[in-house]
């Protein structure tokens, strides 16, 4: 294979998660530093859990992040026949077999196992059935399924995994697995090999979890007389008890969808789903498009598991540190035009957006983003802690309240007469307005503080924030002499 040819194989069983989005990630890197193709392949096969939803899911969850493929999305169920075919030639060729063993048989002969102290696994009672045997069952009305025939060797056989390193086992310690149900549903050893040799697909990079069945798909791989393609497994990522992160057990805080929803930056995200597992040999942790692409290599990848260190409950940092870490840092440093295009979005989604942010009031709207994005976390702290900048019906949080005004009584004479000086002023500039304020603490005999800290309570919502006074340009005048002037409404 001279291209270099990579896939994303998701199940649509469920929602796209962090593990499935790093996968992603991570082939869409190699494939982008190697000049080759991304194959987006749905494996659709377990019908009964497969659902569009899922699907519809993922692609958003994909396009969001900027993860785009060169192929498909194909579907696994769309080759079916190709499944079947391969089955019905590994039985042709002598190196599968129909096998009419019973569950009850089995679990027999398991139970019988484990009481000998014996390795578990096939027995082979049907490997050397004659034709004629065969026919007589299946005259019977006997079910069957169909089983690979492990070739009976000495020795190992192995793959070089690209971030393990070598891998190997014993062929003894191999049995002959099952690769079509007794309904005849090909089963996912067997589709995804044969679904990897269609698509020439010359990478898999993809978890551990998977290793339990490459020494399987090799045997597949030689028994169809396909090329091998490189292997390389990524480690697990687990939660802060050492388990293993899954939609099940973690619910929709492992979901892509989740991070989209509470206003992460794409790449941001990216860029720390990488780290997942992945560092570049340096102490960077923060890069551009261009950058990572350039970064990474197989190589590179860890071998131990990465932690995703969530945290349930807390509304400001609900998730992994460096997650919001990065977001932070994205956020307050990316282009302003780029940021104002996000923030629009999210404006809109709560109704917040005017239309005149896109004309005549567009340098306000920047100007606006750019004095307020140093204390944000994420996009909809614009929305939320940023609100009053776009809409008068803000919140004023309560520890602000009770620190910043109901402590002291006088503001609710004190803000209204510093509004109504602001009202009449010639000049509403940034040195007017701070010495207005000084002078209303002087005679009110309270530090400049008080003042200063009421009025930004009263004007934003917020405990802290950038320079008051600087807020105050932003916000404008009218609207910082009416909010000053309702004061006493917050007493009551």
């Amino acid at each position: 294979m001279t291209e270099t040819r990579l896939r994303f194989p998701p199940s649509p069983t469920g929602y796209l998660h962090i593990g499935g989005a790093r996968t992603a990630l991570y082939n869409w890197l190699y494939a982008r530093k190697t000049g080759g193709k991304l194959i987006l392949r749905i494996e659709d096969t377990d019908v009964d859990r497969s659902s569009r939803d899922s699907i519809e899911g993922i692609l958003d969850g994909l396009q969001w992040l900027g993860i785009d493929w060169d192929e498909g999305p194909y579907f696994q169920t769309d080759f079916s026949n190709d499944h079947r075919s391969s089955a019905q030639e590994l039985l042709a060729n002598g190196k599968a077999y129909k096998c009419f063993c019973t569950k009850d048989e089995l679990d027999r002969k398991r139970e019988a196992a484990l009481a000998a102290k014996q390795v578990l696994g096939y027995d082979g009672s049907c490997r050397d059935l004659s034709g004629a045997e065969i026919a007589r069952k299946e005259a019977q009305g006997l079910a069957s399924v169909i089983r690979f025939k492990v070739p009976q060797r000495t020795g190992t056989i192995g793959y070089d995994d690209k971030v393990l390193g070598m891998i190997e086992s014993d062929y003894k310690e191999l049995d002959d697995f099952v690769i079509v149900r007794s309904n005849a549903q090909p089963l996912y050893l067997l589709c995804n090999v044969v679904d990897d040799i269609r698509d020439k697909i010359s990478h898999v990079i993809r978890g551990q979890d998977h290793m339990t069945n490459t020494i399987k798909q090799l045997l597949l791989y030689e028994a169809l007389e396909a090329p091998l393609p490189v292997f390389a497994h990524m480690p697990l990522t687990l939660d802060t008890k050492k388990a293993k992160i899954s939609k099940r057990s973690h619910g929709e805080i492992v979901a892509v969808h989740f991070y989209k929803e509470r206003g992460f930056i794409p790449w941001a995200f990216n860029n720390f789903l990488v780290l997942l597992g992945w560092s570049p040999g340096d102490d960077r942790e923060i890069f551009t498009r261009e950058e990572l692409i350039e970064a990474f290599s197989l190589e590179r990848i860890n071998r131990s598991s990465s932690i995703f260190n969530y945290r349930k409950g807390d509304e400001k940092f609900f998730t992994d540190p460096k997650a919001i870490a990065i977001n932070e840092h994205y956020l307050r440093t990316m282009d302003i035009s780029a940021l104002a295009e996000m923030v629009k979005l999210v404006l809109i989604k709560e109704n917040l957006w005017d239309v005149s942010y896109d004309k005549e009031k567009k340098q306000w709207y920047l100007d606006t983003l750019e004095l307020i994005r140093g204390r944000f976390h994420t996009l909809n702290d614009f929305t939320s802690m940023g609100r009053a900048y776009f809409a008068d019906d803000y919140i004023i949080e309560q520890k602000p309240l009770n620190k910043n005004i109901l402590k002291y009584a006088g503001l609710s004479t004190w803000l209204p007469k510093l509004g109504a000086e602001y009202e009449k002023m010639a000049s509403f500039s940034i040195d007017e307005t701070e010495r207005l304020a000084r002078e209303c603490a002087q005679q009110a005999d309270v530090k400049p503080g008080v003042i200063i800290n009421g009025m930004r309570t009263v004007v934003t919502g917020q405990l802290a924030g950038p320079s008051m006074f600087d807020i105050l340009q932003v916000i404008g005048r009218e609207k910082v002499v009416e909010r000053l002037k309702k004061t006493p409404q917050l007493y009551s």
